[in-house]
This record gives C-alpha cells, structure tokens and sequence, in this order.
C-alpha cells in the first residue's frame, strides 16, 4: 500500500493508441504525464491478430503495434503504471483517482483514453457457459477449437474478422446473424463468402446456449446453441463447441458516467473538433468517446489532440493562479 498520493500535471487513464499517443504528445510538451495502463494494457488491439489499417504498416500484429506505443511514450517520458483506477473524482481540482494498488493518485487535468469493452447478449445459458466454451476474444481463445465446429454470433467488421480469423482453428465456423445483410466492410464479406469452412446463417438470433452443466460429473462445456428465426419463430439447432459473442463495444465509461455528460448510448460528449468534455481541465479521446470511427488510427489522432488540448488548458489556467497569487 502507497500511503502519499502522487501528483502529476496530468493523468492518461488508458493505454491503447489514445492513451498512448497522448502520452508521446504530452511527454514532449514537458508535462511529465503518468499513465495508468489498466486491466488490459495495449486495449483491444492487444486481441487483434492482424492489422491491415495501420498507416505505414502493410500487415502489423496488433500485440506488437501497442508494445511499440508503450515504447514510444517511455522513451518521450511517460511514466507508465502498472495499476487500474477504481474510482475517479471529478468534482474538485485537483482530480482524485484512486488505484487497485492503494495508490492515489491526484491531477491538474486528466485524460480519459478507457476505451470500449466487448459487448455480450446477455442470455443466463451465455453467462453460465463464460469460460467453458463461450467467449468474447477469438485470438484469446480460437485455438482451443482445434479441429471442432464454432459459432460466432454477429454482422460487423468485429463479427467477420473473427469468424475469418476462427477458421485457422474449426473445422467449420457457423456465422449467426440476426439480418439478410452484414454491415461489414466488403473486402472482409468478400474473404467470409469464399472461405470454404464458413456458413451464414441469416436471419437468426440466438434463443441460448447448450451443453453439459457438469451437473452429472462431467466436464462443463459448450455443445452447440438454439437460433431463433426473427420472423417464423422456428429453431434451428446448430452444435458447436466454442461460441463466439461478437456484437460490438460498449464504451468503458464507469469510471465518469455519473459525472460527465454522454450521448449516444453512453459515450463522453466532447466540444465538436476538440476533445474537451462538459468538465474543464478533463479530455476525452479514442472509443470512449468515438461512437462513429472506432479505428486505432483515429483512436491516435484524438489522442494528439488530447495532449494538446491538455497542454493548452494547464498553461491558460496556471497562467490564471499565478496572476491571482500576485494580485
């Protein structure tokens, strides 16, 4: 346990491309950031194989891009913490932010880069399966299915590139979705249509998940699940072995939903063209606040902007105390 808080000009909460840019912008502009990694330091990327997007960068693994950032930010000067923040106290400045560690941790401005989580459907078999067959993160979990049927649930980029991604694994791979159509960029339809293990099941959703409960002594573990048709109701029975949830993100706001203004179904509002939030002296920037592109890239860019925005405030409002303190 840490007894003295420590202070810092600014906190970045986050360590994915926001989090990170931030901190290589700040560390520049001498502000001696301290960045709080989290439960998952690198973010979502850290669960994606292979980036195709990535400026520069043909092909990149997503675990390698984020261990570069993370090296970038250290070289600039950031000081990068292993801990996650629990709690976060917006209505004073300075700002407090307690740690899982004990630390506290207090700052003239913050910088929110949490991201987004994975999104699950909420069903009581999807919850009692967690970990015994149901997931959320195919390159977590993919090659436990060596050889075995999968389903994964979903009609976005998300859902695509990991049924893709799922057939380096199954023997087949059943993609549930609950329309005629996927939402998916066309290059990623295009690879799901000719890949020879994968099937769509269109116009379904699902009823539950099925398997062995390990009531009876044996293993618990996945066994197939129950689509529902959306217009005739009927069902259809498809085994499987592993289940794939991937409907989305939801933008990871606990820490703030109670005391900064949201839209959109729960993301941090920020002035247009700036990453500014409905409190001064906080910023928001990459998916937590990003309800539209959700990219790495633009993730970095609000990042930047984050740091500058920063940079700019701290300077005007240290400006204001000195000029009061000489009055």
């Amino acid at each position: 346990m840490s007894d003295a808080p420590r202070h810092t000009r600014l906190l970045i909460i986050g360590s994915g491309p926001a989090g990170y840019t931030a901190g290589v912008y700040a560390s520049r502009a001498m502000l001696n950031p301290i960045l709080v990694q989290g439960i998952q330091p690198g973010g979502q990327l850290t669960i994606t194989t292979d980036v195709e997007n990535w400026p520069g960068d043909a092909s990149v693994m997503g675990p390698d891009l984020m261990v570069r950032m993370e090296a970038h930010a250290k070289e600039m000067g950031t000081e990068i913490i292993s801990d996650h923040i629990q709690s976060l106290d917006l209505s004073k400045r300075p700002f407090v932010a307690e740690g899982d560690s004990g630390t506290t941790y207090t700052a003239d401005a913050v910088i929110l880069a949490t991201g987004a989580q994975a999104k699950w459907l909420g069903l009581p078999s999807e919850e009692q399966f967690k970990g015994f067959g149901v997931s959320a993160c195919a390159t977590c979990d993919g090659f436990f299915y060596r050889g075995q049927e999968i389903v994964v649930v979903g009609g976005g980029n998300t859902a695509v590139e990991e049924a893709l991604f799922l057939t380096n694994f199954a023997s087949k791979v059943t993609l549930i979705h609950r329309r005629d159509s996927l939402r998916a960029e066309k290059i990623m339809q295009d690879r799901l249509f000719k890949n020879p293990k994968v099937e769509v099941l269109w116009n379904h959703e699902i009823d539950a998940v099925i398997g062995a409960d390990g009531s009876t002594g044996g293993p618990r573990g996945v066994e197939g699940v129950r689509a529902r048709h959306v217009e005739t109701g009927a069902i259809t029975e498809v085994p499987c072995k592993g289940f794939f949830v991937a409907i989305g993100h939801a933008p990871a706001n606990d820490l703030v939903k109670d005391q900064l203004e949201l839209h959109n179904g729960g993301y941090v509002k920020v002035e247009p063209g700036t990453t500014r939030t409905s409190i001064p002296g906080v910023f928001a920037a990459g998916d937590l606040t990003d309800h539209v592109y959700r990219q790495a890239v633009t993730s970095a860019g609000m990042g930047c902007m984050a740091a500058l925005d920063a940079e700019k405030w701290l300077a005007e409002h240290e400006a204001e105390a000195t000029a009061a303190a000489a009055e």
